[in-house]
């Protein structure tokens, strides 16, 4: 299954579609600035509207500081959660109601390069590479992070 993936950054919206996929789209509030490190523009909630396949999901996406795990996002959708949380420095696990899927990778230009463990349903494939393209994967270990922080201040 082939994914469309339509990201405007600047505008805030994204919609991934395919032949046999869900439509998933989010959309960032109109008049909003968008933040220079997050592909959709901000991971804060009541900005973003996420619908999969017409229907309004929850999303919860966490603020993203020195711990990989405060980059994780949260969906809720047909009575299903699904989360996607970085795992290395560029690759997230996306898990369905507590259970791991696989590894997605976000590469440039949008592409995503995924590895299933089990095998994906349209909505997992579509929704979990909405969520890699709009939030990015991965994230630095947090002794990297501090690391940078200490040089930037020492110069």
């Amino acid at each position: 299954m082939y994914a469309q993936i339509d990201l405007d950054g600047r505008a805030g919206t994204l919609r991934v579609s395919g032949y046999e996929l869900p439509t998933v789209e989010l959309v960032r509030a109109p008049g909003t600035r968008p933040d220079a490190h997050t592909p959709i523009g901000t991971r804060r909630a009541a900005l973003l509207a996420l619908t999969v396949d017409g229907e309004p999901a929850r999303l919860r996406p966490a603020r993203g500081r020195l711990l990989r795990y405060s980059y994780r996002v949260d969906v809720r959708t047909d009575g299903v959660h699904y989360r996607l949380v970085p795992c290395g420095s560029d690759t997230s696990r996306l898990l369905r109601d507590g259970r791991r899927l696989g590894t997605l990778i976000r590469s440039g230009g949008g592409l995503i390069i995924e590895r299933w463990e089990s095998a994906p349903t349209p909505r997992d494939r579509a929704l979990g590479t909405a969520l890699a393209v709009a939030f990015g994967t991965g994230a630095a270990p947090w002794w990297e992070t501090v690391g940078g922080i200490a040089v930037e201040l020492i110069f």
